[in-house]
């Protein structure tokens, strides 16, 4: 009598009978008992192999889960060196001649990483929305925020432009047509009132000029980040800046040069270090590894990352640069990141 061992490639097996048990009913009784054991014994196997399998799963993703939280935690820090560096480069240039000549670096490193990854070129339907990427985070904020910082501090700005997340989120739900919960337009409203209130308060009940180009960079970044956001969903994110810097390179090379020829430039070591830090680390480098992963861990983990940003640069403002803390400062930081956590949270 022979049976099929369903454990290991089909073969042929003597099954023995049963001493004074004739064959008939009862041996293929016995032999059916034999398979279904044989049978049953392997289902322990197989949720081993399966479990086995779902633990190397788990222990490779760590890895890459910490690497990109690693990459989006250094685009963060990145990030929040812009103002101070932009203090130190006003140092050695004019505000004109400092963004301008910025543009001019990070676009000719994201066009020689664009060259060198032999990437093509965008879809003429993508222009457009390239064109709001460069207008909004390549020229419009960072002549907005230098312009600004000739009269505001790094602190100061840092807590107004905190308010970034929030303005983003709403011009998202807008240019979506998403309709997020009564929860989050109230944190985002409440968001939009303490950073209005530490506004005035430090200028004395009245929006100053450099408030006016802070709220101006958030409006005009919000909408870069939103059709960015957009974009990256059709080809990588850093691309989106690389080809964003690159469409504006005429325009702001033409820039450099009639503002250098109007702007005197005096050089010095601070100058030179946050030209080159504003232009290759927070432009490039940040946003190229904040992209990178931000892929990796997810918008929802990257965001909150990115929470530290105020606090970052309110830090570097006191010991980089030796700025007097207002004490509202830190307060309103920390009122603008619970809110922002809080919209986060909501469900839309």
């Amino acid at each position: 009598m022979t049976a099929q061992n369903s454990a290991t490639t089909p073969n042929t097996i003597a099954v023995a009978p049963s001493t004074g048990t004739s064959t008939g009913t009862s041996g293929a009784s016995s032999a059916s008992g034999t398979a279904s054991a044989a049978s049953v014994s392997t289902t322990p196997d197989s949720a081993a192999v399966s479990g086995s399998a779902a633990v190397s799963d788990s222990a490779a993703a760590r890895p890459a889960a910490s690497s990109g939280t690693l990459l989006a935690a250094l685009g963060v820090v990145s990030f929040s060196l812009t103002f101070p560096s932009t203090v130190w480069g006003l140092e050695s240039f004019g505000p004109w001649s400092l963004v301008a000549v910025r543009s001019v670096l990070a676009a000719l490193i994201a066009g020689a990483f664009l060259l060198a990854g032999r990437v093509p070129l965008p879809e003429r339907r993508h222009w457009a929305g390239l064109a709001v990427v460069g207008g909004g985070v390549v020229v419009g904020f960072p002549l907005l925020t230098t312009l600004a910082l000739q009269t505001s501090t790094t602190s100061h700005a840092a807590v107004v432009v905190g308010l970034l997340p929030l303005t983003t989120a709403t011009l998202a739900a807008i240019r979506t047509g998403r309709r997020p919960s009564r929860t989050f337009w109230i944190a985002a409203v409440s968001g939009a009132v303490v950073v209005l209130a530490f506004t005035l308060q430090q200028s004395g009940g009245a929006l100053s000029t450099g408030d006016l180009y802070l709220f101006g960079a958030l409006l005009v970044c919000a909408a870069g980040y939103t059709e960015g956001g957009r974009l990256a969903r059709l080809m990588p994110g850093w691309q989106v800046i690389g080809w964003a810097l690159v469409f504006c390179l005429p325009l702001m090379a033409a820039g450099a040069a009639v503002a250098l020829a109007y702007e005197p430039v005096r050089f010095t070591a601070h100058g030179v270090v946050g030209l080159v830090w504003v232009a290759a680390g927070s432009t490039f480098f940040g946003l190229y590894v904040w992209y990178r992963g931000m892929a990796v861990i997810g918008i929802p983990r990257a965001s909150q990352l990115q929470l530290a940003q105020p606090l970052l640069t309110l830090f570097w403002s006191v010991t980089v640069l030796g700025e007097d803390l207002a004490p509202a400062a830190p307060l309103a930081a920390v009122g603008v990141l619970v809110c922002i956590a809080v919209t986060q949270r909501a469900k839309s």
